[in-house]
């Protein structure tokens, strides 16, 4: 039966023509999205930089509070309305968005390859079926999408959705089965789990704080061990897999993965942790971006 594998792997992203870290240090990282360059808070770049300067289209500058706040300051090159980016078969708009984000999570792309790897072990006669929970702009459901899997793509933000569905129709594949939803995504997994659904594969992408469509308040140490129980109950043992991601928070990959361990035991397969990190192109180094577990019925 699924088992814990405590010994962590490493999931690396390489330098890529649509997202590539140039340089990292001094709390700060310097990025390439397409042709544009910008410079974003990094504070895991406690060493030194390895270019002399940083010839960037744009910086975003922090609030002066823990909790976040801050603006971009960008030249009159950048687009406002974002520009087109593609990751693999996935087309996709960029934007500098009031959250120091840029439309998608690049970091997230040996994630989207090792999901589409075990969609592809798939066998029957249906295309495997996968969830996405707070699936954002949807570049990790049109991954698994154009591998062949029907999707249910859910996040809580109206606009998250509406822009998932633009870059679906961008890449072509507005007449994939994917279900877009705007719903708070615990309350969907607990509705999904009273139906008697299942799923062949879920992602699970959360944030460390957040709101419903509702108002329903998301905090990640209270409501992540009930969703985890919930989302075993929509795997079975013909399942392929679950990845779970954690960003910003103090917590450590293991506990994520005894948490698995605890509602997956009965499950066969196996249970790695791990982190998520970008190569450097400029000095190589790896920068750590988040800490995952996942589960596998390989």
């Amino acid at each position: 039966m699924a088992a814990l594998d405590p010994q962590p792997v490493l999931m690396i992203g390489e330098p890529r023509e649509d997202y590539t870290l140039i340089d990292s240090g001094g709390g700060r990282k310097f990025e390439a999205y397409g042709p544009y360059r910008f410079v974003r808070p990094e504070p895991q770049a406690m060493w030194p930089t390895t270019l002399p300067d940083w010839d960037a289209d744009g910086a975003f500058i922090p609030g002066s509070d823990e909790d976040g706040g801050g603006k971009w300051q960008l030249e009159p090159n950048v687009p406002r309305d974002g520009w087109p980016l593609a990751w693999e078969e996935v087309r996709l708009t960029a934007l500098n968005t009031p959250f120091r984000h840029l439309g998608f999570f690049p970091d997230m792309d040996p994630v989207w390859r090792w999901l589409r790897e075990q969609i592809g072990e798939h066998q029957g006669d249906e295309p495997a079926k996968a969830l996405n929970l707070f699936g954002y702009t949807g570049v990790g459901t049109l991954a698994m999408a154009a591998a062949g899997a029907e999707l249910t793509h859910v996040d809580a933000s109206k606009k998250s959705v509406a822009a998932a569905r633009v870059n679906a129709a961008l890449s072509g594949m507005e007449s994939l089965p994917i279900r877009w939803l705007v719903d708070d995504c615990v309350k969907f997994a607990a509705r999904e789990v009273r139906r008697g659904k299942r799923y062949d594969a879920i992602l699970l992408d959360p944030p460390k704080f957040g709101r419903g469509p509702e108002g329903e308040v998301w905090k990640l140490e209270e409501h992540l061990p009930g969703l985890i129980a919930d989302c075993r109950r929509l795997l079975d043992d013909r399942s392929r897999c679950l990845f779970l991601t954690v960003y910003a928070v103090r917590m450590s990959a293991l506990a994520l993965g005894e948490l698995l361990a605890a509602h997956f035991a009965d499950l066969p397969g196996k249970i790695e942790v791990g982190e998520l990190a970008v190569r450097e192109q400029a000095g190589g180094r790896l920068l750590p971006t988040a800490i995952f577990a996942r589960w596998s019925n390989s």
